[in-house]
């Protein structure tokens, strides 16, 4: 089947999805949900491709890393969800749209919040929709499904290690600067994005998939620059008195030792 018709159908597959959700959001009166579904949007993007063609070497690490990334991302975000209820950052948002557009809950929900990460998520997933090439795996494919690994491995663990730490009352209003959260303010980010530059390996030596660049890239400006750190950091400066400090000492980002003094 030609890339473009597959394109289209997974297009039309994800705007299904998203306006089902959407319909979803308009009896709960909450979006926060829609975060548990980053992860899964791409996985049906992945599953989508492959079920529309021959399933290659390619096309199955791909889809299999990607299903593994995104049920993990998923059900922990779900959790969190469920745990603490409706996320600040919509109801600011929402509030936002309707003091300066005058805007409904459901104008609001379905352009800003559905409509833009079903745009985002599309071409986020673009490694796992051009990459399922033919071919046999090489050298390229083996270092990104290792990379894709350690992204799973160190967002996992640095989840794990902040809700252990949330979960323990001594720990209110401190900021927390143990295990991977010492060599870097936002190991769950940086996991992330490791795992979308890997599949990004994986989808270019199939040659295709070395268009789906425009992905991690994106992924990457997403964490660093826009709705990951910003938005983060942001609250925390405001809530850890502390914060400024571990910032002066710790890695912004990629993982580093931490600064002296």
């Amino acid at each position: 089947m030609p890339i473009l018709t597959i394109l289209a159908v997974n297009a039309a597959v994800s705007a299904i999805a998203f306006l089902v959700l959407w319909a979803v959001s308009l009896r709960t009166k909450d979006v926060s949900f829609i975060d548990a579904w980053w992860g899964p949007s791409m996985a049906l993007l992945a599953w989508s491709t492959m079920l529309q063609g021959p399933h290659t070497p390619h096309g199955l690490l791909l889809t299999g890393l990607c299903t593994l990334w995104a049920a993990r991302l998923g059900l922990y975000l779900l959790w969190r969800w469920r745990k603490h209820g409706a996320d600040r950052r919509y109801v600011a948002i929402f509030a936002h749209y309707e003091k300066t557009k005058r805007w409904n809950f459901a104008t609001t929900s379905l352009i800003i919040v559905f409509g833009l990460q079903a745009v985002l998520s599309y071409l986020v997933a673009l490694p796992v929709q051009l990459g399922q090439g033919p071919g046999m795996l090489g050298g390229l494919a083996y270092a990104g499904a290792a990379l894709t690994v350690v992204g799973i491995l160190f967002e996992t663990i640095g989840d794990a290690q902040l809700t252990a730490f949330k979960a323990n009352p001594d720990n209110a209003g401190k900021v927390m600067d143990k295990g991977l959260w010492r060599y870097t303010r936002h190991p769950n980010y940086f996991g992330d994005a490791c795992v979308w530059w890997g599949l990004y390996l994986i989808a270019a030596e199939t040659g295709l998939g070395a268009w789906a660049l425009p992905g991690p890239l994106l992924m990457t400006f997403l964490l660093t620059k826009w709705s990951g750190v910003p938005t983060t950091e942001g609250k925390m400066r405001k809530s850890k008195p502390g914060y400024e400090e571990y910032v002066a000492r710790t890695s912004g980002f990629v993982p580093w030792f931490p600064k002296k003094g």
